[in-house]
């Protein structure tokens, strides 16, 4: 890639995170649903828990907003941003073997400092820093639940990890024996619907950022430079 085009990308991605800074709408998310027959060709083929889940959360939630071959996807269905059902699994033993096919994402920020905590907790709970974002990707919804709560709890300073895990453990069994499990039913604090990215800050050369304003400026007004010549 040329040096020209080089900055003129730059320039591109400048504006483009000026524009979802000011404005929003950096995730467009899909309102129209696919059509069952569709989605029922794509997972007819998925092995037996990837299935499960599909039709258990098309159960709970109708039909998904998106569908490939390998993903169904759901927006702001229940207390979740986003909710993804894989055809590929991902293997998984804590608390117990299982496979992670569903995952559901929460806006939520997450202190950098407490990331290494929330991996010793659970490897599949999901620090998206920049998105402003946690997920977490289990065998079922309910499991997802429980990790999130203990992850705010993690974050809160209620438990550490190694206390989480035993939590967890503790909830799941109540939970398959029918006992009274609210952190396996419902998130126990607040969600906030809004976006809230972390944009971390500006470190490169203040000579390229110049360079990369100039090309801005002619992408947004390409003919400036050729009227202010004739004064």
């Amino acid at each position: 890639m040329e040096q020209e085009e080089k900055l003129k990308t730059a320039a591109t991605t400048m504006a483009s995170d000026l524009k979802v800074q000011t404005i929003g709408g950096a995730e467009k998310k899909t309102k129209t649903v696919v059509d069952m027959n569709t989605v029922q060709a794509f997972i007819q083929d998925w092995n037996a828990m990837s299935s499960k889940a599909a039709n258990l959360t098309i159960e709970q939630y109708g039909p998904p907003n998106e569908a490939t071959p390998s993903r169904l996807i759901w927006y702001n269905n229940g207390p979740w941003k986003r909710t993804i059902v894989y055809r590929d699994e991902i293997p998984h033993d804590f608390p117990q073997p299982h496979t992670d096919v569903i995952e559901n994402f929460i806006n939520y920020t997450v202190p950098p400092e407490m990331f290494s905590e929330l991996a010793k907790f659970d490897g599949s709970v999901i620090v998206e820093r920049t998105r402003g974002e946690v997920s977490s990707r289990c065998d079922m919804e309910a499991a997802n639940i429980l990790a999130l709560n203990l992850m705010n709890d993690i974050v809160t300073g209620k438990l550490n990890a190694e206390k989480a895990r035993d939590v967890y453990c503790e909830v799941t069994s109540a939970f398959m024996m029918n006992r009274p499990a609210p952190y396996a039913e419902k998130l126990q604090f607040k969600v906030s619907t809004e976006e809230k990215y972390d944009t971390d800050k500006v470190m490169i050369a203040d000579e390229m950022i110049e360079q990369g304003i100039e090309k801005v400026k002619d992408m947004v007004n390409p003919n400036q430079n050729q009227n202010t010549n004739y004064h």
